[in-house]
């Protein structure tokens, strides 16, 4: 059975991956479908969902579309949210990727450096790192990228030291292939199904990061942003629901789409579920 029909068996999965293709969409059309700023007053204030038919989720209290930050918001949590999880997976496949290969001081070394970043909070360090450099986009990704790593470092490490005992790997250390060059072509290969799944979830978390830090004020004041439209709705809940209600069922429905695609893959790519359903 190929990996689609794995995936596909999965109808959480398919529901997950249904609705972030409508969120990647609405986040590379929001241009053509709200051409003018989503910071622009464009409408009389505190308009309720479906009072006027042009402003279909409402308006703020400065008369800004509420449907407008939702598009726009969605491409700063999407992009945020991947290009974070990538640095921090290139940065924990590195480091997991050598204590587990070369092992011994090497291990003991990079595993106590990824002790120390696990011994502190991550969310409480994500707020340290972007008050101290500024909220800005790169600040804020950057910053959700250092604390989010170690755990990719972790899983790497314990692949590799189970997979570098292997025959294939052996064989690769007999015909005299560089330490670099086994990692990165035998071993890592082979280890790529968890880091995928571990992935998918990390954006998802990095989504949350990201709104929760928007929420406290600490996100780019440039972009618009679902959690600081959360933010800024907090002292209209009772006279303007939907200015916070919206935002969070994107969240919501965002983060638990990735979540149920994370399920999917895991399913799909775990070689003892392979076996029993395939």
């Amino acid at each position: 059975m190929t990996f689609f029909k794995r995936y596909a068996r999965n109808y959480g999965a398919l529901i997950g991956l249904g609705i972030l293709l409508v969120v990647v969409v609405l986040a590379f059309a929001a241009p053509l479908f709200f051409p003018v700023s989503p910071w622009q007053s464009v409408g009389d204030p505190l308009l309720a969902p479906s009072e006027d038919p042009a402003f279909p989720f409402g308006t703020d209290m400065l008369g800004r579309d509420i449907a407008a930050g939702l598009a726009y918001g969605a491409r700063v949590s999407l992009l945020i949210g991947v290009i974070s999880t990538a640095v921090a997976v290139v940065i924990g496949v590195s480091i997991g990727a050598l204590a587990g290969f070369y092992g011994g001081k090497v291990d003991d070394l990079l595993m106590r450096f990824t002790e120390f970043f696990q011994t502190i909070p991550a969310f409480a360090m994500a707020v340290v790192l972007v008050a101290i450099f500024s909220p800005t986009i790169v600040s804020i990704t950057l910053a959700i990228a250092v604390v989010s790593w170690p755990p990719v470092a972790r899983l790497v490490r314990g692949e590799f030291l189970s997979l570098r005992s292997r025959e294939f790997v052996q064989a690769a250390i007999v015909i005299g292939q560089s330490g670099p060059r086994i990692m990165f072509t035998q071993i890592l290969p082979n280890a790529i199904s968890p880091i995928i799944v571990t992935a998918s979830l990390m954006v998802a978390t990095a989504i949350l990061t990201e709104s929760s830090l928007s929420f406290l004020g600490l996100g780019d004041r440039n972009m618009m942003s679902w959690g600081f439209m959360i933010g800024a709705a907090r002292t209209m809940l009772r006279e303007a629901w939907w200015m916070s209600v919206f935002p969070g069922v994107a969240i919501l429905l965002t983060v638990l789409a990735i979540n149920l695609i994370g399920e999917g893959l895991n399913d799909a790519m775990n070689p003892h579920l392979r076996g029993r359903k395939g």
